[in-house]
């Protein structure tokens, strides 16, 4: 399944964001993409005082644009989040959706685990003022039909974001649910993914023989909040198949799942836990 990540640059001016995003889909689409992916904060990324008042429910305007690219692109989507609306709370949820070729939800995670942090140089991120935590483990199916193939398959998708990855046991619970795709969009900040982005990403690969699908945010955003880029596609042996360079941009690769059965089937540790 030919399958693309969108590094984003996203700012405060919404409509600047969707320009964005629609240019670079139509790029990825035109070089045979059929899964997109988009980053965390995709279509806003500012301080917790305007995301609040820019927050809309998953029918609002906002996931309807991007409910359009996969409509009229006829293909699979990942919105790697965007702030939704809480009734009657002061806080949104950070929530990442799949939706399908027709343009359908099929798939709604909302961030479990908060950035409240101190990162270096005394930056502070309390994401936990701002955003309220999702509860749900959620693992969804998706279609596609392999090239030199009239077979349509049936695979899964385990959906986190960003901080998420820094928690080796949810994506062992996603696997548990038969996961073999793992998706991890980000905002992950300049400090610390230059040490950690990618040995995190790696390990949740290996040690779950799944792909992990890594669209990450880039650059200069607001303040001094800057992000490391760096969207990435780690096959389940391990190996980084596709790494974007320091720009907007996407990266395209193929996910090949006879590959990963092969994996699994050659080296089964999966059925070898003991732990639980």
């Amino acid at each position: 399944m030919r399958t693309a990540l969108i590094q984003l640059t996203s700012t405060r001016d919404i409509q600047q964001n969707l320009a964005k995003s629609q240019q670079l889909a139509h790029a990825a689409l035109d070089a045979g993409a059929r899964w997109l992916l988009f980053p965390e904060n995709t279509p806003f990324m500012g301080p917790d005082h305007e995301k609040l008042a820019i927050a809309e429910p998953i029918n609002g305007p906002m996931v309807d644009f991007y409910r359009a690219i996969a409509r009229d692109g006829q293909c699979w989507l990942t919105l790697g989040s965007f702030p939704e609306k809480i009734e009657n709370d002061e806080r949104t949820f950070n929530t990442s959706l799949l939706i399908d070729p027709q343009g359908n939800i099929t798939a709604v995670y909302r961030k479990i685990h908060l950035f409240d942090v101190e990162t270096e140089g005394n930056q502070i991120f309390r994401e936990s003022d701002s955003v309220q935590p999702g509860k749900d483990v959620v693992v969804a199916p998706f279609t596609f039909t392999p090239r030199n193939s009239n077979e349509i398959q049936t695979r899964n998708v385990g959906l986190t974001v960003c901080y998420d990855l820094r928690f080796p046991e949810l994506y062992r619970a996603l696997v548990n649910q038969n996961a073999h795709v793992l998706t991890v969009p980000a905002a992950f900040t300049l400090a610390t993914g230059r040490d950690h982005w990618h040995p995190l990403l790696q390990a949740r690969a290996i040690e779950n023989q799944c792909y992990v699908l890594a669209p990450n945010q880039w650059g200069h955003h607001y303040g001094n909040r800057h992000c490391y880029g760096h969207s990435v596609i780690y096959d389940p042996w391990g190996r980084q198949i596709a790494c974007a360079s320091d720009r907007e941009t996407f990266i395209i690769a193929d996910l090949d799942f006879d590959y990963l059965d092969q994996i699994r089937d050659k080296m089964p540790c999966l059925s070898h836990q003991r732990l639980s």
